[in-house]
């Protein structure tokens, strides 16, 4: 028997294995412990069936051939002159040499262009209704709406508000419409899955995955004036084009409409409103083309923490009232604090907005203000933004 120590890589795991080689043995009785054990384990039989397909292809699957492209286009009316500078226009000697009619220069003649864009949107409805972003609709002349199954047709919106930028189209034809079933957006917990589906950049049925990284974002946080919402913060990638298209949750619903990316510094954030919220504007946009905002013509803020590093208390104090509003006729004044609405606390202004949101046009509003060292109760009917707004 001839024994010679020597190293060997293995060619699969790229790996050194030192041991003892026997040349020239013929009996069995011999058994490199190393080698046995590691053949046993190469030798155990794999389960017959392994799960390839992940829960995002089954959630995809469920609500993707209800995810459309929205292809828009709108006459865009710019100014143009003759070619030549303004200044040597309007010189006389200019004109006299060339014939040109005296007087003032000639006004420049609009010239017309169309502009095209591209958005996303989610088929909510069999009878061919579809959510998007009131900005992706903003001003279109003509929508084109392509399905995932190859479908081209047009689209004309029936409904928009700028003000929680959603909007409602409806297809023409019959149909039959897939549709995506709606999740609810009250049950999101921060670290939810989420899923980003759309079209961004024109790149039709793209799928993108993160987490729920926040809730109740309120749109002044990111300093967006002008709109009233409290957005699903996410880091599943949006991209322009994502626009108006669904936020899905690990099940396959949708609980959200994609409508903000950050840019710049923080890029990566996402946005998207909740789809419960999103509901509501729908049902009044399919109802009467227009959705109805209850207001009482107030500027909240938080209230001011008792001193530097504590937390600010729960609340909201009011630093503007408007003239003429339901909050100036029910006696509210600057630096009243609200501490609760109909009996339930208030943490900040973005709650004392929501509850005032859910409330409702023309219903009472019970608030209970802290003026002072006094607590009292102040009954006032919310009006619609539109009256408020009102001379």
């Amino acid at each position: 028997m001839r024994i010679s120590q020597s190293w060997r890589r293995t060619a699969l795991g790229g790996c050194f294995v030192a041991g003892l080689l026997v040349v020239g043995v013929t009996s069995n009785s011999f058994v490199n412990p190393l080698r046995s054990s590691r053949s046993t384990a190469l030798a155990r039989p794999a389960p017959r069936s392994l799960a390839r397909e992940s829960f995002v292809a089954s959630a995809v699957e469920r609500s993707g051939p209800a995810v459309v492209t929205l292809e828009t286009a709108r006459t865009v009316k710019s100014a143009k002159v003759s070619g030549l500078p303004p200044g040597l226009m309007s010189d006389p000697m200019f004109r006299y040499f060339f014939g040109l009619p005296g007087g003032a220069t000639p006004q420049p003649q609009p010239q017309s262009r169309v502009q095209r864009g591209q958005g996303s949107g989610v088929l909510f409805a069999s009878e061919g209704l579809l959510l998007t972003n009131a900005h992706v609709v903003e001003n279109a002349d003509q929508l084109t709406v392509g399905l995932t199954d190859g479908r081209r047709v047009s689209g004309r919106v029936i409904g928009k508000d700028s003000l929680t930028d959603l909007a409602v189209v409806r297809l023409d034809g019959q149909g039959p419409w897939p549709t995506a079933p709606l999740g609810n957006s009250d049950q999101l917990q921060v670290g939810d899955w989420a899923i980003a589906v759309g079209n961004p950049f024109g790149l039709e049925s793209t799928v993108t995955l993160g987490i729920i990284s926040n809730l109740n974002r309120n749109v002044s946080q990111l300093g967006i004036s002008g709109k009233r919402l409290d957005l699903i913060q996410t880091d599943a990638a949006i991209n322009p084009g994502n626009s108006g298209g669904p936020l899905l949750n690990a099940d396959g619903e949708v609980i959200g409409i994609n409508t903000l990316v950050r840019s710049g510094p923080g890029a990566g954030l996402g946005f998207a409103i909740p789809i419960n919220r999103a509901r509501a504007i729908a049902k009044q946009l399919v109802e009467s083309g227009s959705a109805r905002h209850p207001m009482v013509g107030i500027g909240l803020s938080r209230v001011p923490a008792l001193s530097p590093g504590l937390a600010p208390p729960a609340g909201a104090v009011i630093r503007s009232v408007q003239p003429g509003g339901p909050a100036q006729r029910a006696g509210l004044n600057v630096d009243d604090v609200i501490v609760a609405i109909n009996g339930r606390s208030m943490a900040d202004p973005g709650e004392v907005v929501t509850a005032i949101e859910q409330q409702g046009v023309g219903k009472s509003v019970t608030m209970t203000i802290r003026r002072g060292d006094t607590t009292l109760d102040v009954s006032l009917t919310p009006v619609d933004i539109k009256d408020l707004s009102r001379p």
